[in-house]
């Protein structure tokens, strides 16, 4: 029987497998719904920047002045866009409820636990996995842009997400988290949706999506993210109320098979193009939008004040900032210029939402982008793709 599920979200805003397959009862669709919570600790623009690095594997090759800049300590204050806001999802494991961040950009179910050392998980829900399986032998870690990491062990237990549960889910335990984690005490941990990159060894660990959507009526989940206001995870449907116009689909890039890639068209400014999109990522866990050098000196060059500096794209809070047009698909789909005055760095100036990949063969397609848009992720085709739409 089809049902239905809705959950509201407390919150802030993938070889063999090794945990056994979801059970299936009947198929069903489920919303998840954001609702902000005070974010504690602000990052910078700087360490937004280095954070999507870390993410990716290439902090070799960040800009010094980028991780000189990133090593200042303090909070900021946005101009525009509400920076002390996150969005977190509630979601049960094993009968606990943790408060997790969703994120496209990586397939790792992990959490704090009550493995955690207390120095490291003060403020946190911590997983106790005392009554869980222990899956022998796995292991997980990841690397975050303040060069430390989080790193555990592996159990199976049940996790229930909306409507939907999946009773033998492999969920990565942390024993050592990252200082970035530490302080973000509305956090719990993280359940990714990307297409197969967690870091689970020597197994790769079946995601948690993986092991759902034969469960659900479609094998798609889709985002409408909102700036300054809650936004929505759906799974299993479309919500057609959502988006304006009609959804254009792009296949997936085989370069990346990890990842939720797609090749961006020509961008433009005002009905000049500023250059091709390329390869790029689709990322709900990245706050920017990345891209190369040659976007960035075209689009900037539009805004008289526009600077770089240290790295980093600054101009004058009070400028006009344009609108940003990118091709995907056939379709066109805008960043309004005041999500990219994303934060004012307190001297007049504002440090923009779209900034410099570091040399990455991708862009980043973060929340700056994200967040204006409705964003299917596919997986019905037999092959994963993305539909992009104007968001309502």
């Amino acid at each position: 029987m089809h049902s239905t599920a809705s959950i509201a979200v407390v919150a802030a805003l993938a070889g063999m497998s090794v945990a056994k397959p979801v059970e299936i009862q009947g198929k069903s669709t489920f919303r998840v719904d954001q609702v902000a919570v005070p974010k504690k600790a602000n990052l910078n623009a700087a360490q937004h920047v280095l954070k999507a690095q870390a993410k990716y594997g290439n902090l070799n090759n960040v800009d010094p002045a980028i991780k000189q800049a990133a090593a200042q300590q303090g909070s900021v204050q946005a101009n525009n866009e509400p920076n002390d806001r996150e969005y977190l999802c509630p979601v049960s494991i094993g009968g606990q409820t943790l408060n997790l961040d969703f994120d496209t950009g990586s397939d790792d179910l992990w959490v704090f636990s009550t493995l955690t050392p207390s120095s490291q998980s003060q403020g946190h829900t911590k997983y106790n996995p005392s009554r869980a399986q222990r899956l022998n032998g796995e292991t997980w870690s990841i690397k975050y842009q303040d060069q430390s990491g989080s790193s555990g062990i592996v159990y199976s237990d049940k996790v229930v997400v909306g409507g939907v549960t999946a009773t033998n889910q492999a969920v990565e335990v942390a024993t050592q988290v990252s200082q970035q984690f530490q302080e973000d005490t509305d956090n719990d941990g993280l359940l990714g949706l990307s297409l197969g990159s967690n870091t689970c060894q020597p197994q790769r660990c079946t995601s948690f999506f993986d092991n759902v959507k034969s469960s659900l009526s479609q094998a798609l989940f889709a985002t409408r993210l909102r700036r300054g206001q809650p936004g929505v995870y759906d799974f299993g449907y479309i919500d057609n109320s959502l988006y304006t116009g009609s959804i254009s689909y792009v296949n997936t890039d085989s370069s990346y098979p990890n990842y939720w890639t797609f090749q961006a068209g020509d961008l433009s400014v005002n009905g000049n193009g500023i250059g091709s999109g390329g390869l790029a990522i689709a990322d709900t866990g990245t706050t920017l939008m990345l891209v190369p050098n040659d976007i960035l000196n075209a689009y900037y060059g539009q805004i008289q004040s526009a600077q770089n500096s240290g790295g980093m794209w600054i101009f004058d809070c009070n400028d006009q900032i344009p609108d940003l047009q990118v091709n995907i698909g056939g379709g066109t789909f805008t960043v309004p210029g005041s999500y990219i005055n994303w934060v004012n760095n307190g001297d007049g100036t504002c440090s923009g939402g779209l900034q410099y990949n570091q040399g990455l063969p991708f862009s980043i397609y973060g929340d700056i982008f994200l967040k204006n848009q409705y964003v299917v992720f596919d997986q019905t085709q037999g092959y994963p793709r993305l539909g992009f739409a104007q968001g309502a």
